[in-house]
């Protein structure tokens, strides 16, 4: 393969953990959604929160594989170069996202923590991060909450820029990203 066109995408462990991170996220919110169609209490209730603090957790771990892949790894350069504002908004929405990937599953091993809560991960039980408290449980909730809204539209924003780049200013910022031969 010509070193040309390989410098034109990400590497492929690049790649991998963007769509893996994607699945993960996308888990998380399907379980938490999901588990609002089955009662308080019931099995399946209560392995679908389960499964959303497990996804949760690694997407933090992830997040720290991927911080390390993103500094060890080339970036290649969009083509046609977007212009500076773009680049501007582009780095403002991938701090977003990685700041959300990262506080999310904080806030949330916080929650089980202040609940009183084990803290499961895939047979493990993690160690709590907070005291006990009800009251600062119910806090973090509400901003834990907050900010899985605004994720929603943090992942459209990311989603829509990369298919307005792609259709409409035709470069090579999505076909960067994709996974598939090279």
């Amino acid at each position: 393969m010509p070193e040309a066109i390989a410098q034109q995408r990400y590497a492929r462990l690049s790649i991998f953990l963007h769509w893996a991170m994607f699945l993960l996220i996308a888990g998380a919110y399907s379980c938490i959604l999901l588990r609002e169609n089955f009662p308080r209490g019931s099995d399946l209730r209560e392995g679908l929160k389960t499964w959303h603090f497990m996804l949760g957790l690694t997407i933090l771990l992830l997040f720290f594989v991927r911080i390390v892949v993103r500094f060890l790894t080339a970036k290649p350069p969009i083509l046609p170069t977007p212009s500076a504002w773009q680049m501007h908004l582009s780095k403002g929405v991938h701090l977003a996202l990685y700041t959300f990937m990262l506080v999310m599953p904080l806030l949330g091993w916080t929650i089980l923590s202040a609940e009183g809560e084990t803290i499961p991960f895939y047979g493990l039980k993690l160690f709590p991060l907070v005291s006990q408290s009800k009251a600062f449980a119910e806090q973090v909730q509400e901003v834990h909450e907050t900010i899985g809204t605004i994720g929603y539209f943090l992942i459209g924003l990311h989603a829509a820029a990369a298919l307005v780049h792609h259709y409409y200013f035709r470069d090579n910022t999505l076909r960067r990203m994709l996974p598939g031969k090279r």
